[in-house]
C-alpha cells in the first residue's frame, strides 16, 4: 500500500508496519499524573504507537491503528525530521481499533 508521510511517498514492502510513536521517548506518567523518568529501574516494557503505513502483505493491521510492541525490538527511521518505528507485522503484540472485535485473540496475540 502506498501512502505519504508528511508528503514524501512511501511504499512498504512486505509486511512492514511504519508507525509513529505515542508521547516523548522514555516519558511515562502514572495513572495519578505522576511523571516517571526514563532512569527508572522497571521490567520489560511494552510500547504504544499508531500506524501511519503498512505493507501490501499486512493482515491484521490498517493506517490509523494503535498497535502494542516492543520497543527494544524496534529499528528506528527518520523521515522529514520526524522519528518513526519500522517493524513487521509478526512483531505486532496487538492492535487497538474501534473494527477489532472483543471477542477472540486475534492472530498474533
Amino acid at each position: 500500500m502506498s501512502t505519504e508521510v508528511n508528503g514524501l511517498p512511501i511504499h512498504l514492502l512486505h509486511d512492514r508496519v511504519l508507525v509513529k510513536l505515542e508521547g516523548k521517548p522514555g516519558e511515562r506518567k502514572s495513572n495519578g499524573g505522576i511523571v516517571i523518568p526514563a532512569t527508572a529501574a522497571m521490567g520489560r516494557r511494552l510500547a504504544w504507537a499508531t500506524a501511519v503505513a503498512v505493507g501490501p502483505h499486512v493482515r491484521s493491521v490498517e493506517v490509523g491503528d494503535r498497535v502494542l510492541f516492543d520497543p527494544d525490538e524496534k529499528s528506528e527511521v527518520e523521515l522529514q525530521g520526524n522519528d518513526y518505528v519500522l517493524m513487521r507485522e509478526r512483531d505486532v503484540h496487538a492492535v487497538a481499533a474501534s473494527r477489532v472485535e472483543s471477542e477472540g485473540t486475534g492472530l498474533y496475540l
